[in-house]
């Protein structure tokens, strides 16, 4: 009885995510993925139903872990906070920029892959979709401090999700642009200066 290979799930893996992100989903092939791990196409059937499904298995990790890593605030009992913490809570905090910019920084090919390559994939419009996510999730935090009186400004569902898109896009950009990480740490303080929530909406500090 053959024992099977099962070092070839890794191997396609790794040469897809090397083809895909020279090629890009759409001009990449199957053959070519094949030739670099050095499996046969007939084993990548067995695994992947085509180059779609593969490209997905590639960044779904990366995809688990975002939405992993926002879920807790998307959970958060707002009510159970104080004024005071809620206004914190809207700082641009440079050791909070670090944080979810070292997140993606250890992801950065995967991400790479979801914004530049993944157009023909179900991943087409990952930037718009993100953007959605956090947007609501802002949203959120902005109804809550509506519902207290720390602000009176209103701002739509729409307007919200073009202000995510911008604060997204400057968490993303480094990474298309190849920063190395001390440029990241010195963004993360640029962030800081450069985003003024309290100023869009114009938070009343609490007394």
């Amino acid at each position: 009885m053959s024992v099977p290979d099962k070092s070839i799930d890794p191997r396609l893996l790794n040469a897809a995510k090397k083809v895909f992100l020279k090629k890009g989903f759409e001009m990449a092939s199957l053959a070519e993925i094949c030739q670099t791990a050095g499996v046969t196409t007939g084993a990548l059937y067995k695994r992947y139903r085509g180059k779609e499904e593969l490209f997905a298995e590639v960044v779904s990790k990366t995809i688990r872990e975002m939405k992993e890593f926002v879920s807790s605030l998307e959970e958060a009992n707002l009510s159970s906070l104080t004024d005071q913490e809620l206004y914190d809570g809207f700082f641009m905090r440079v050791e909070n920029n670090i944080h979810w910019l070292r997140f993606l920084y250890e992801r950065k090919e995967e991400l790479y892959l979801l914004i530049k390559c993944a157009s023909g994939t179900r991943y087409t419009n990952f930037h718009h979709d993100w953007s959605e996510i956090t947007a609501s999730l802002i949203y959120k935090y902005y109804l809550e401090i509506k519902k207290r009186g720390l602000t009176s400004v209103e701002i739509s569902p729409e307007e919200m999700h073009v202000l995510a898109s911008a604060v997204w896009t400057l968490y993303y950009e480094p990474l298309i642009h190849g920063f190395s990480w001390e440029q990241m740490e010195h963004h993360a303080e640029t962030m800081h200066h450069f985003i003024d929530w309290h100023k869009v909406f114009s938070i009343r500090k609490p007394d």
